[in-house]
């Protein structure tokens, strides 16, 4: 909504922000994640059961994360999906507090982001229910699925992690 009123120092606009914004789909920052939209599909239906896992290179044994349809070491295609530990510790984290789009408001900051070491790989992810100040490295943690509710016409899944206590 545009309003244009005159005043004292020339035409003015007024603006309105509207209350609710609609997420469009290039700010949604989770892949779709079926098997027409993504090679890595399986990923995410583990996911959807509950596993978090990654794949290996039946070639030259390299684990790579995220996942792959190609490995990079030999270049090989033969992969595997192989489960990963659902626990591991804190090797790094930081807290995010602005500089968001408008709109997603899932994301209010803070939160806190990290690398979390799970031996044989390590992964980037949220931290859920702590703060910046609760954490320390090497704290241990565990996986958190998450069903994403968004613009899309399939159940999506992610991972995040919280601090075990």
């Amino acid at each position: 909504m545009t309003d244009t009123t005159d005043s004292n120092s020339g035409k003015r606009e007024r603006i309105s922000v509207p209350e609710e914004i609609e997420l469009p789909r290039l700010l949604d920052f989770y892949d779709l994640q079926t098997e027409d939209q993504t090679q890595i599909h399986e990923f995410y239906d583990n996911l959807q059961e509950g596993q978090l896992t990654t794949t290996q290179c039946c070639d030259c044994e390299e684990i790579h994360f995220p996942p792959r349809i190609v490995c990079p070491e030999c270049t090989g295609d033969n992969l595997e999906y192989v489960e990963l530990p659902h626990e591991g510790e804190l090797f790094a984290f930081s807290e995010v507090r602005g500089g968001l789009p408008l709109g997603l408001s899932e994301h209010d900051v803070p939160y806190v982001v990290a690398a979390v070491d799970l031996g044989p790989i390590k992964l980037s992810a949220r931290i859920d229910d702590a703060s910046y100040g609760d954490l320390e490295i090497g704290d241990p943690v565990e996986l958190k699925i998450v069903e994403i509710d968004g613009p899309a016409d399939h159940k999506r899944f992610f991972y995040r992690f919280v601090p075990q206590r």
